[in-house]
């Protein structure tokens, strides 16, 4: 199954039988104050900086989250959107809560985007899912609803079923929503991993469809984080996971491994091109 993401001038294709896509994350405000101060200035060259690095370092998309406290999103989101997508070219993930602010966002990006994110939440799935079909996005479906997140896979794989039948009744083909089968921290439920993992696996069973996912809350709290998320997301690909929203500065090189030993990756070709696209480092 394919999901053909499109930006002003390049394409990505999330595909279940092919290597994983990563959405670079780093256009995202939380816990970095620099960019939170630059885009209350409205100051775009941080953000543009980001997205530079993020698509040099092997990010195929670009997730957008101005989420500052007292920002004007609805304002302040659309144009992000529009400098990103026009210097850049790659597709954009939309990523904000606000309904309102997905919709202007929405009006002005190019291509087809992804929207991050939909839920199992009855009031997320009338505010959002009607957005995803008029405008022909595609869109994430995160494994939790009015009850909060699923300790266990079956629960979490039933949310999966729920938004995939909901975006079916409206015209939203599976091929267009990608489900994220959620991680949390080890450090409080040395169990959470295994969930996410079991979740991914029957999620791909059952459904067939693209699996997302975010995997730093999996080290949350606990000591050399890296090293864990590499971890983490080696794991999760095996499973099925083929859409990874991450840091490509730091993970792009254990996703590219992974994909390689997967036999997703002949003769090492884009393994290879990826060290050679690293910037040289001269003693």
């Amino acid at each position: 199954m394919q999901t053909v993401l499109k930006g002003a001038t390049r394409e990505a294709t999330i595909d279940t039988e092919g290597q994983a896509v990563i959405v670079g994350e780093r256009i995202n405000p939380t816990g970095r104050k620099k960019l939170a101060a630059a885009l209350q200035a409205g100051d775009m060259a941080l953000v543009l900086e980001s997205a530079a690095a993020q698509v040099a370092a092997g990010a195929e998309v670009l997730d957008i989250n101005v989420g500052v406290p007292g920002l004007d999103d609805v304002a302040v989101l659309p144009r992000v959107v529009t400098v990103v997508a026009e210097a850049m070219g790659v597709p954009i993930c939309i990523d904000t809560p606000n309904p309102a602010a997905l919709a202007a966002a929405l009006k002005v990006v190019p291509g087809k985007p992804l929207v991050n994110s939909v839920n199992g939440e009855e009031a997320s799935l009338r505010s959002v899912l009607p957005l995803v079909k008029d405008r022909g996005a595609a869109v994430i479906g995160l494994t939790m609803d009015d009850n909060g997140i699923p300790m266990d896979a079956e629960s979490r794989v039933k949310v999966a079923g729920k938004i995939l039948e909901r975006a079916a009744k409206l015209g939203i083909p599976a091929a267009d929503v990608i489900i994220d089968p959620l991680v949390l921290t080890v450090g409080a439920d040395s169990r959470a991993g295994v969930v996410t993992l079991a979740t991914i696996e029957r999620v791909r069973k059952e459904f067939g469809v693209s699996l997302n996912l975010g995997a730093s809350n999996v080290s949350f709290g606990l000591p050399d984080r890296h090293t864990i998320n590499q971890a983490f997301l080696a794991l999760a690909v095996g499973r099925g996971a083929n859409c990874l929203i991450t840091d490509p500065g730091k993970l792009a090189g254990i996703i590219r491994a992974t994909d390689l030993l997967l036999g997703r990756d002949e003769y090492a070709a884009r393994y290879i091109a990826y060290f050679r696209a690293l910037p040289k480092v001269t003693v």
